[in-house]
């Protein structure tokens, strides 16, 4: 039953190494998991995974090997197993045995432990007497003890796997309005601007230290956000059911007040010899007028599936709209852009499962491509400071 729980990790790509499985074993074989498989599905989660990111693929794992198997669930018989395959019989410790009770001396045995409860009994949370003078209590530690609960108010592991209260944590999810603001903030380039009106702290205790104490405050200007940015989003075709997220690309592009200068422009399929002001595609701006107006330092991102027949990509006159004459094709008006502004990204709302697409592939080679998730946006976002 454990071992299946390793790949399922693996598979899901939660990072669980050798040695991590190995302190869970350990662990288990110190009976930290008190042979109860909510105990097991904390233990195991603190051990196994490193990110809180990963906590919903850890809850997905653990109910695909031990949903409706909570009654199979027997830690000491596990270890038992894998202990007899140990080489050096020395290694192997000893496990209290427990005698097995019928369900009437279970039940017989849960009266007398009710009976024997003198003071408050704080919730039994765990064993029956908690609190009183039984030895069975919360705190003893006799192995007959009764469970009557589990932690969380006796809610089952599996239960609160199901929930998924994690899910909002996920790196491979894609976008919110507030993720692309935070996103978009580690964009800055922060650089001292006009006069030196801000006292700067550390200079000042620095300067007075080398007078001999004799107090010397030092100013700077204050410092201001020098990016500039270009956002260009594909809307209409194949990106109608990526509106929404687009939308909110959008506003939170448009909200946030730290750059120097924000700019935006929509196309449909690919930047050809226009991109327009409005997503009706009404107010047109010729893209060489971009490379006239625009330095090369603007950052620029292009919002798009990336997904299109190959002749609207590769060949010249390609364009959707069949009146618009294009002595280029899209490739090249991207290898364009790709030349004049040296700092480019590309975010595409696409699994990259269909990324062996033609068209997704050739854009790919020119323009760095990353998927519209949370990690994607920030591998994005250090790409183009790198740049």
């Amino acid at each position: 039953m454990l071992l299946p729980f390793f790949y399922t990790l693996r598979a899901l790509k939660v990072p669980v190494g050798t040695s991590e499985w190995l302190a869970l074993m350990q662990g288990l074989c110190h009976n930290l998991a008190d042979s109860s498989l909510d105990h097991f599905y904390y233990l195991a989660r603190a051990i196994l995974v490193k990110s809180e990111a990963l906590f919903d693929a850890y809850d997905q794992a653990f109910l695909i090997c031990f949903k409706k198997r909570e009654g199979e669930f027997n830690i000491k018989k596990e270890i038992e197993e894998w202990l007899a395959r140990q080489v050096d019989p020395a290694l192997r410790p000893k496990i209290p045995e427990i005698d097995p009770l019928t369900l009437e001396e279970l039940q017989r045995q849960f009266h007398e432990r009710l009976k024997e409860q003198m003071e408050e009994h704080h919730g039994g949370n765990r064993w029956i007497g908690t609190g009183g003078t039984s030895p069975f209590g919360h705190s003893g530690a006799h192995p007959s003890g009764i469970r009557i609960g589990g932690p969380g108010g006796g809610r089952m592991a599996v239960k609160v796997a199901e929930e998924r209260r994690f899910y909002n944590y996920r790196h491979d999810r894609v976008l919110d309005t507030r993720q692309f603001k935070v996103a978009l903030k580690r964009l800055r380039k922060l650089d001292h601007e006009g006069m030196p009106l801000e006292l700067n702290l550390d200079k000042t205790i620095k300067q007075t230290c080398k007078n001999a104490g004799d107090i010397d405050l030092v100013f700077d200007p204050p410092q201001k956000n020098q990016t500039e940015l270009i956002l260009l989003m594909d809307v209409g075709g194949t990106m109608d059911p990526y509106a929404e997220l687009v939308e909110s690309l959008f506003s939170a592009a448009h909200a946030s007040s730290h750059f120097k200068d924000f700019r935006h422009y929509y196309f449909h399929n690919c930047v050809y010899s226009k991109v327009y002001s409005d997503m009706y595609r009404r107010e047109a701006v010729l893209t060489a007028e971009l490379f006239r107006k625009f330095r090369n330092s603007y950052r620029v991102i292009l919002v798009g599936d990336a997904c299109m027949h190959p002749y609207e990509l590769f060949f010249p006159g390609g364009a959707i709209d069949y009146w618009e004459t294009e002595p280029h094709s899209g490739l090249e008006w991207l290898q364009m852009i790709r030349t004049h502004f040296s700092s480019i990204a590309w975010l595409n709302p696409e699994p990259e499962r269909f990324w062996d697409h033609p068209t997704i592939s050739a854009i790919k080679k020119i323009v760095s491509m990353y998927p519209l998730t949370v990690e994607g946006l920030a591998n994005a976002v250090d790409h183009l400071r790198r740049a």
